[in-house]
């Protein structure tokens, strides 16, 4: 909990009374890689923060391809926010790529919260804004460099990531085949694991 916590209070405060409340509706789970935390086609129903693994979000384009938009890692709190808030069907996965430590909290025991802490949607608001930024600073980048480039600026963006998950993924979020990946990271002189 200490890690939920630390990260909560980096975008307000929080007396003891109101931790321990928010502490009484956080449950600890683990997820196994591969596992999904929330699917396409269903609404999502519970906001994670990762304690340690990486996720990432994901969907099918419409001739069948997979295509991995971006990776949450460590400290950062996972919601498909349109699903969860307007109680509609995701159009993306968020599928764990390592195994993955959590805290979670269901979609009632966080509207409670809502109702219940004075200021906690403040705090809230700070966090999905900042990951809104983080999205589209991630993503931005990418898209007008060439092959190599995309991938320092991942590597810059996603430090402790590219070793821990695999290539095909990375390939896919960068919009390149494993073939062109493995290629770069060797004229760069990066070993890949087989």
């Amino acid at each position: 909990m200490k890690q939920l916590f630390d990260f909560i209070l980096r975008f307000g405060n929080l007396n003891q009374q109101q931790i321990d409340f928010i502490s009484s509706k956080a449950t600890e789970i683990n997820l196994s890689k591969d596992e999904y935390f929330s699917e396409a086609g269903k609404v999502a129903k519970q906001v994670g923060f990762i304690i340690d693994g990486i996720l990432r979000v994901c969907y099918y384009n419409n001739k069948g391809e997979e295509i991995t938009k971006y990776f949450i890692d460590e400290n950062n709190m996972v919601v498909d926010l349109e699903s969860f808030d307007n109680e509609i069907c995701s159009s993306a996965y968020v599928q764990a790529v390592t195994d993955c430590k959590m805290i979670v909290f269901s979609r009632k025991d966080w509207l409670e919260l809502l109702q219940t802490i004075v200021g906690w949607e403040v705090i809230v608001h700070k966090i999905i804004s900042r990951a809104l930024i983080q999205k589209v600073e991630r993503r931005s980048p990418l898209v007008s460099e060439d092959a190599t480039t995309r991938y320092l600026k991942f590597l810059e963006i996603y430090p402790t990531v590219v070793n821990r998950i695999p290539l095909s993924y990375i390939a896919s979020y960068l919009g390149m085949t494993q073939s062109s990946l493995s290629r770069i990271r060797k004229n760069i002189g990066h070993k890949d694991r087989t």
